[in-house]
């Protein structure tokens, strides 16, 4: 999300008070959004996150920009746990925030340390003072202390700046963090280990695009050291031609369109750059943006890409020169763009806002994705010839499909209604808006009062107040997000690791938005559904979750993803064998009938490692919904009859005790954690037991015992 730097404002009053004709599906909505003194600023970003975990959406908001240091700011929603109205915002910048003066061009909101709540990241420029890029923590999860409220760790999450691995010079290194011009930053999985990394973008002072783009790993826990497999460290903060590429095959030249791997341009005037999974084997690629040159196309190896063969680590190709069709760019002012499924066909197209640009014509342009990562079909967009500078997909009029705002910084903002109705290819009709005056920076798409459509936040520039487009459909939505492509696993030996397995996640929604997607792993062994297992946000499109590498059986996965109303898609479903050639497992004892479920079955479907968790499945005829009871023990019993109650075949000390009911195919399943200093051979006896709600002996009825061993 890209913001404008360096821009005439002296035709913006005569340029403001052109009005686009006025557009039913909008309403300016005055009064909603904080305003005033010390609050309306040159705004270049704004980003939704539930803030404080209470179900509806805030704001943040980075200002500064061709004003200069200012404070980002907190909007808080005052539905959820603030008890006012839905979609009514106050600023708790004040109580909320670090207060830290800094020209920020871009606000992510980001969960870095893995903790379940929102942190956040800040992207500064040192275009007119020296200053680096900031990471804000949410002070709930690992922090134990106050959801919702931020504290500056900037210091203390990047690790190793201007030291041994990394590319920066230690002249650079300046507060904590290290002097750049940085515009916009994004995060995404680059290395599939379970959690967010970050791609660094720059500018260049000036514009003079010659300061490299950085990729920064996640630890997992939030701290961040450079990924430079080349070992170059620089000089001083430029990048020279013939230079190793850091992060990319090659060594570093201006322009190339060498596809081979012996040449890459990490160093081009990026404003914004784009993370998604362009060629369909499930990593991240990464477009980047540039002003003056032709935007760029990284694809990550890391799979195997289908562009490029896999070096079979993290490593990135420059492909800019293969994957684009000619004439996509022309001359300078390419301020942003966005990926998204225009097409409903799975694969990411995109906009481009003045990629084609020639003197005083600025021309957005979409091309499709070819389905294997190569781009076609440039359409330039009918009345789009005026200089924009920020784009976001929503679906404004819940058709199912992407629609587009385009925010102006020198005009009236536009709405495009995407007009797919099925098959291939896509076009967009121009809509109308209502009369505001803008000078907007960024227009992000959210439903921001809970009623079912999607809302508008527009960044004003020039401490104006910003502005709230409120869409008054209030029709919800019922589209189900769609997962066209889920990553197939060979079958395997049962291990203690877990498998990474991932999936591709549309939605008719803006891409930071489906982010949130409720989304989860649905596992099968032997026709037994495992509990729900939680996905997490790859970024792009991508969701991933870890399938237990312990299970034995018939073993089926799919992913399944809801949104925020409830509609909920899934993908096909994959299916595997899990073998183990010792045995694992051994029942012994007898089981005791129940007068309406029979002798209830009791099995293990995996693997008891150590440091891993152990499925046990409880079955019985007994009606969906009957409660039963699965315990583990330190010893077995010869069948203890506990008289009136239940069957014994398990004593000792107990390790647990666990209620839970039938499902409605009669089974209960429990994953059982195994300490991770459990030595190989230890034992452990289980059972499952059924309430019978008609006892003709006992009030349970008992499966056999079930002796574990550890592997």
């Amino acid at each position: 999300m890209a913001g404008r730097l360096l821009r005439p404002r002296a035709i913006l009053a005569t340029l403001a008070a052109l009005a686009g004709a006025a557009h039913a599906q909008f309403t300016v909505d005055t009064g909603k959004l904080p305003s005033g003194a010390g609050i309306d600023s040159s705004s270049e970003n704004v980003d939704f996150g539930d803030v404080d975990l209470d179900g509806d959406w805030d704001i943040a908001v980075a200002d500064g920009g061709d004003d200069g240091n200012d404070q980002n700011r907190i909007w808080i929603n005052l539905g959820g746990l603030q008890g006012g109205t839905t979609g009514v915002f106050a600023d708790e910048t004040a109580a909320r925030c670090p207060t830290v003066l800094d020209d920020s061009r871009d606000i992510e909101f980001v969960d870095f340390d893995n903790d379940g709540d929102l942190d956040l990241y800040v992207s500064n420029t040192s275009q007119i003072v020296a200053q680096g890029n900031r990471w804000w923590t949410n002070l709930g999860g690992k922090q134990g202390a106050s959801l919702g409220f931020y504290s500056d760790e900037t210091a203390t999450r990047w690790v190793g700046l201007g030291g041994p691995g990394s590319s920066i010079a230690p002249s650079q290194v300046l507060g904590g963090s290290f002097i750049d011009w940085s515009c916009d930053c994004d995060f995404g999985d680059l290395d599939n280990d379970g959690d967010l990394d970050l791609v660094h973008a720059s500018y260049g002072q000036a514009f003079a695009g010659n300061i490299p783009t950085r990729l920064f790993l996640n630890d997992g826990d939030g701290h961040f050291s450079e990924f430079n497999p080349s070992g170059v460290q620089l000089a001083l903060s430029t990048i020279g031609n013939g230079t190793a590429g850091l992060w990319c095959e090659g060594v570093q030249t201006a322009n190339t369109v060498d596809t081979t791997g012996a040449e890459c341009d990490i160093a081009s005037s990026s404003l914004d750059i784009d993370l998604g999974d362009i060629d369909g084997d499930l990593d991240l690629d990464l477009l980047h943006g540039a002003r003056i040159e032709a935007p760029r196309m990284f694809v990550n190896r890391l799979e195997g890409s289908t562009l490029a063969s896999s070096a079979g680590q993290l490593a990135f190709r420059d492909l800019t020169g293969g994957v684009f069709p000619a004439g996509y760019s022309m001359g300078d002012a390419h301020y942003e763009q966005e990926l998204g499924d225009l097409d409903g066909d799975g694969d990411l197209d995109l906009i481009g806002l003045n990629w084609n640009t020639v003197f005083f014509q600025f021309d957005d342009i979409t091309l499709e994705n070819n389905g294997d990562g190569t781009f076609g079909s440039l359409t330039v967009l009918a009345g789009s010839n005026s200089d924009d500078n920020e784009s976001d997909f929503l679906d404004y009029d819940n058709d199912g499909d992407l629609d587009i705002y385009v925010a102006n910084f020198s005009g009236n903002d536009k709405l495009y209604r995407n007009d797919h109705t099925g098959g291939s290819g896509f076009s967009f009709t121009k809509g109308a808006l209502p009369s505001f005056a803008s000078i907007s920076l960024d227009g992000d798409c959210c439903d921001v009062d809970g009623d079912g459509d999607y809302d508008i936040v527009v960044a004003e520039d020039d401490s104006k107040a910003n502005t709230l487009l409120t869409n008054t459909t209030q029709v919800p939505d019922t589209h189900p997000p769609y997962l066209p492509k889920i990553e197939s696993l060979a079958s395997a030996t049962a291990a203690a690791a877990d498998r990474p397995v991932r999936a591709h996640v549309y939605d008719n929604a803006p891409y930071y938005i489906t982010w949130y997607n409720p989304t989860t792993l649905r596992v099968t062994v032997d026709g037994v559904a495992l509990p729900p297992i939680p996905a997490m946000s790859s970024a792009g499109q991508v969701f991933r979750a870890l399938l237990p590498g312990n299970l034995v059986g018939s073993i089926g996965y799919r992913f399944e993803s809801a949104d925020e109303y409830g509609n909920t898609g899934s993908s096909s479903t994959v299916n595997l064998v899990g073998s183990y050639g010792s045995a694992f497992a051994s029942k012994y004892g007898q089981a005791t009938n129940g007068g309406t479920g029979g002798k209830p079955g009791f099995d293990a479907l995996s693997v008891p490692f150590a440091g891993s968790r152990c499925y046990l499945a409880l079955d019985s005829n007994a009606a969906p919904g009957t409660a039963t009871v699965i315990a583990i023990g330190t010893q077995s019993l010869p069948g203890v009859t506990v008289p009136g109650l239940m069957l014994l075949n398990i004593g000792g000390t107990p390790l647990v005790i666990a209620n839970g009911q039938l499902d409605a195919s009669g089974t209960t399943v429990l994953g059982v954690p195994v300490p991770a200093p459990v030595a190989p051979g230890s034992k452990v006896f289980a059972q499952g037991f059924v309430l019978d709600p008609t006892p003709t002996g006992d009030l349970f009825a008992s499966s056999k015992g079930l002796e574990l061993t550890t592997q």
